[in-house]
């Protein structure tokens, strides 16, 4: 059976999870769509509370979906992410004071279920992914997985998160994605996020559904304005570059 190998499913836009959650998207609202090329990709989610404190940060849970796809007749299967990259709100933050933390080395080559046990206290949030995987010549297979998002740690000023996936079919293989998170100064913007997405197996797999979970207070907000915005860049394996900005609203409370 094919191995899947690399550090990261294309999962790795679950750093869209983090900064939309900064954004603030309802659960009510509509897919957001952005098409570039014949490049499909849409985002959901939700928080909640969805009222916030002016002045002290909010612990908020938030649920965040993608779904990418190809709208090329000729080539139906979707580009493979290589970078993700979020500017949230400088109204946002991330937390995991006081909560353990679990090494990337400890996810490799592990299932879910033991990847639970090995880095329990770690756990951060859940999910469900889908992959599509392609081989020449080969009709594409999409492989399932649970998400588990656990903490990296904080050092120097950068969190990182990690999230575990096991395939099993077409490929068998446990796959870790690296999110990396820090402060910036860019106006509007304070928080940035950014992944770098290996190959998957191969360059043959590419993901077509996530939605993660993140527990109630490894996010906070502040709502000032009665609204949080977001932008971001993703770039995939055949030179695409979907830009874009999400405004949404809050309220401000206190």
């Amino acid at each position: 059976m094919k191995k899947l190998w690399g550090r990261s499913l294309g999962i790795a836009v679950v750093l869209t999870a983090i900064a939309l959650a900064v954004v603030g998207v309802a659960v009510a609202a509509p897919w957001v769509k952005v098409v570039v090329g014949d490049l499909e990709v849409q985002y959901n989610g939700g928080f909640s509370p969805k009222k916030l404190s002016k002045k002290k940060p909010t612990p908020i849970s938030f649920n965040v979906a993608g779904k990418f796809k190809s709208l090329d007749e000729q080539e139906p299967h979707p580009p493979a992410l290589r970078e993700f990259v979020i500017e949230g709100d400088r109204h946002g933050s991330v937390d995991v004071k006081g909560i353990p933390t679990c090494k990337s080395g400890q996810l490799q080559s592990i299932d879910s279920k033991t990847a639970r046990k090995v880095c329990g206290p770690a756990l951060i949030g859940s999910g469900k992914t889908d992959a599509e995987i392609k081989f020449p010549e080969q009709p594409a297979i999409v492989a399932h997985s649970e998400l588990l998002a656990f903490n990296g740690g904080t050092r120097g000023g950068v969190t990182t998160f990690y999230v575990h996936a096991f395939l099993t079919a077409p490929v068998t293989a446990a796959v870790v994605t690296t999110v990396k998170i820090k402060k910036i100064h860019k106006g509007r913007y304070g928080l940035e996020s950014v992944a770098s997405v290996p190959k998957i197996a191969g360059g043959s797999g590419s993901v077509i559904f996530f939605t993660l979970t993140l527990n109630k207070g490894i996010i906070k907000a502040t709502c000032t304005d009665g609204k949080l915005s977001a932008r971001g860049k993703a770039v995939f394996a055949d030179g695409t570059v979907a830009t874009g900005t999400v405004i949404r609203p809050c309220t401000p409370m206190g």
